[in-house]
């Protein structure tokens, strides 16, 4: 009876010194750290974020979080709660994105600055205040990601579009004339063979005529030079025609001096003679008897006989 009371109460002991153990651990290990509750308010999925998950600021563990819960006035929205250093900087500025820890999946908050120098972010467990949720990298990648598979979508219907059947046969048939162009370019250059072995004496010929032409070039400048010199053969023409010249002026001058009086006079006595036959082809258009009878005597005047005076 007495072994059974003694076992009895070493199990009692046992259990109470195992049980006092726990709570003093627990009670060894509790946070002591006061930190300033914050919330996030999100509407994007935060996949692989538990309770008591890391908060991060720029790499440096500052906190953790306390709980995650739906919104009950905002239907879709979800409330995850924070508990932070006192002595992090949280400013207006502050923002917060959804990390994951390599391979594992597991996610953690982390949180940045958008500027240096900003406000503090004032907060309390009565009214915590709320940081703002950007998208991560796996968010913007998603959506990225999407773009990316709407425009393959599309280049994918295009590329179907382009190899249709009818531009399959476009495409054959303009492969079809770029083979015939380039046959046609080797029959071309097989031709032009004996014109290219042709060019080295064609240019031979070239040059012997450039130099030809310099040569004649240079014989056409001196004798441009000789003639054009102080006793060439245009100083000696022109001398020529200046004195041809002075002595036509000569004649000219002479010539209008002694036979322009003659002249001016045979013209005078000219232009008498062609009065006065202009007067007997007048006398003979109106009394062409006069040829035979004569000219009719002048009419006797006033006072002289035979005169009569005409009737009133």
């Amino acid at each position: 009876m007495e072994n059974k009371s003694h076992a009895l109460m070493t199990g009692f002991f046992t259990l109470a010194l195992l049980t006092a153990a726990v709570l003093f651990g627990i009670w060894f290990n509790r946070d002591r750290i006061e930190r300033n509750p914050y919330l996030l308010a999100t509407t994007l999925s935060i996949p692989g974020l538990n309770p008591q998950a890391a908060v991060r600021y720029r790499g440096l563990e500052v906190g953790k979080v306390d709980d995650i819960d739906f919104d009950p006035n905002n239907a879709g929205q979800i409330i995850v709660h924070l508990s932070v250093d006192p002595e992090t900087p949280i400013t207006r500025t502050t923002y917060a994105t959804l990390g994951y820890q390599g391979v594992t999946g597991i996610a953690y908050i982390q949180l940045d600055d958008e500027s240096v120098g900003s406000p503090r972010l004032g907060t309390s467990k009565a009214n915590p205040s709320r940081i703002p949720l950007q998208p991560g990298l796996f968010d913007q990648l998603e959506k990225r990601g999407k773009a990316i598979l709407s425009q393959s979508e599309a280049a994918a219907a295009k590329l179907n579009t382009l190899l249709s059947p009818e531009n399959q046969k476009t495409i054959l048939a303009a492969f079809a004339d770029v083979s015939a162009t380039a046959k046609s370019y080797r029959e071309l250059s097989q031709q032009l063979a004996p014109t290219v072995d042709k060019l080295p004496a064609l240019a031979d010929q070239a040059h012997s005529t450039l130099a030809s032409v310099n040569r004649l070039a240079t014989d056409v400048n001196k004798l441009t030079t000789s003639l054009q010199g102080p006793d060439g053969a245009i100083t000696r023409i022109t001398g020529t025609v200046d004195r041809v010249g002075n002595s036509l002026d000569a004649v000219t001058t002479g010539i209008e001096l002694e036979a322009l009086p003659g002249i001016t006079g045979l013209t005078d006595e000219t232009r008498s003679s062609m009065r006065a036959v202009r007067r007997t082809m007048n006398t003979l258009n109106d009394r062409p008897q006069s040829i035979l009878f004569g000219a009719p005597g002048t009419p006797p005047g006033p006072g002289e006989d035979g005169f009569v005076a005409p009737k009133k």
